[in-house]
């Protein structure tokens, strides 16, 4: 069943702006040519970027494979029907649609490069979770002596990702083999199909906070994103669902009230500290939502409190089970520095991680940012659900540009920043004539996935 959105919607503003849209993609397509080609120079020649196709972790390998047929036709069919599908269907069908076609795009750009390449093996490699497995016997013990294998000269030291990250990672995929889910392809399939629902959470998040209207305007770009091409099948999906779900639970919080969401929230920022590090940013998002449901917040403190409570109780329980997140997190700087960290040039990807953002994220994410930075520097004549949803984005742009400030993110930001990046698609929602923008979008991810053999 559809429905047509009443007149008074909030709408879009035009402000005369395409032509500076199209100088915004057109500047962002300049910074990742200059990326590719500074970069290739440097790889050529010093060989410390640790890349072989620089920006990304890639190579130059065009191909095709069974996935090929399924993600243009996702892709035609999201361009073609998208924005009228948005606009119509009843709230609860466009987000079971959403993450439907979400799942459909992200696994059809993974099986570019087929089944095993594409998703079986990804997580089975030297560097990955999935190797040590075996270690995880005896949980409560190996959580004891986790920083005791970070270090590069520690002994049996940890694989890059497992001491990259705090235990709760790689402990997702010891429970998942636990209950039989085993190997690769289950590990592929639980990140691709849990962090396809990040979609789902920016969703409601935006109607909860900028209105419906905003919301099912950005739904298009966040379903046709090309930060997919990631998602499938990085851990670094799973990750972003459950980060984003912790600011979408806060933000039902503090728009209606409800503590049971404030808790849950708490809950999932907890966990999300201890997958990632440097996912302690997005505390500015959530900080955001904070702020532009503060008067909710001033009417009920006891949000705050029930935030706080859940945001405890996965610190206290792995505090508790012999786990220290500040020594380890003291001990991967180190190794960081010991490793690629320590020899790729600082100079080269402060700025080459934010062509790494654009690929993830695409022209029409360029021009949607510029329309944000309008609206912020307009925001008295802006009405006030664009402006919620500019200061929204913003926060996330304010966090990704601190974890590229820290250095802690040299190379391979196409999918650690995957929870920041899926933050600046709702800008989206500020273009006029979204078709030709999504299909930026699309043939973007398409060229990507076909010609390059990515890392990840």
């Amino acid at each position: 069943m559809t429905r047509t959105l009443p007149s008074t919607e909030t709408r879009v503003p035009r402000d005369g702006g395409s032509l500076r849209d199209l100088y915004a993609a057109g500047a962002a397509a300049v910074l990742v040519t200059a990326a590719v080609l500074i970069g290739r120079h440097i790889e050529d020649t010093d060989h410390t970027l640790r890349v072989d196709w620089p920006p990304l972790l890639a190579s130059w390998g065009p191909h095709m494979g069974p996935g090929t047929p399924a993600a243009v036709l996702v892709a035609v069919a999201a361009v073609a029907y998208g924005p009228v599908l948005a606009s119509r269907l009843r709230w609860r069908a466009l987000l079971l649609t959403a993450w439907a076609t979400c799942l459909a795009w992200t696994f059809s750009l993974a099986l570019i490069d087929g089944w095993q390449r594409g998703v079986a093996v990804r997580l089975t490699t030297r560097y990955e979770y999935l190797q040590v497995i075996d270690r995880f016997d005896d949980i409560s013990g190996t959580l004891r002596d986790f920083t005791h294998h970070i270090l590069l000269n520690s002994p049996d030291h940890w694989p890059a990702h497992v001491a990259g990250h705090p235990p709760a990672s790689t402990l997702t995929f010891v429970l998942l083999d636990r209950i039989g889910l085993r190997g690769g392809g289950w590990a592929g399939t639980w990140c691709v199909t849990v962090g396809a629902t990040a979609c789902v959470a920016v969703l409601v998040t935006v109607r909860a906070l900028a209105g419906e209207h905003l919301a099912r305007r950005a739904a298009p770009f966040l379903v046709l994103a090309p930060a997919a091409v990631w998602m499938g099948t990085s851990a670094d999906a799973y990750f972003c669902a459950v980060a984003a779900w912790c600011v979408a639970l806060l933000a039902l919080a503090v728009t209606r009230g409800w503590l049971a969401a404030a808790g849950a929230s708490g809950l999932l920022f907890g966990l999300t500290c201890y997958l990632s590090y440097g996912l302690t940013l997005i505390a500015l998002v959530a900080a955001a939502v904070l702020w532009l449901g503060r008067q909710e917040v001033r009417k009920r403190p006891v949000l705050l409190v029930a935030l706080l409570a859940g945001a405890a109780v996965v610190p206290t329980a792995f505090t508790l089970a012999g786990f220290d997140w500040w020594e380890a997190y003291r001990l991967l700087v180190t190794r960081y520095r010991q490793g690629a960290g320590g020899v790729r040039p600082y100079a080269y990807w402060v700025w080459a991680n934010l062509a790494c953002t654009v690929l993830i994220t695409g022209l029409a994410t360029a021009a949607g940012l510029r329309r944000t930075g309008t609206v912020l520097l307009r925001r008295h004549s802006a009405d006030r659900a664009t402006f919620r949803l500019a200061f929204l984005v913003t926060a996330a742009l304010l966090a990704l540009l601190v974890a590229d400030l820290s250095g802690m993110s040299k190379a391979e930001t196409e999918r650690i920043w995957l929870p920041f990046a899926l933050w600046l698609f709702p800008s989206c929602a500020l273009l006029p004539r979204p078709r030709a923008w999504l299909a930026a979008q699309a043939v973007l991810a398409l060229l990507l996935n076909h010609l390059l053999r990515t890392g990840w």
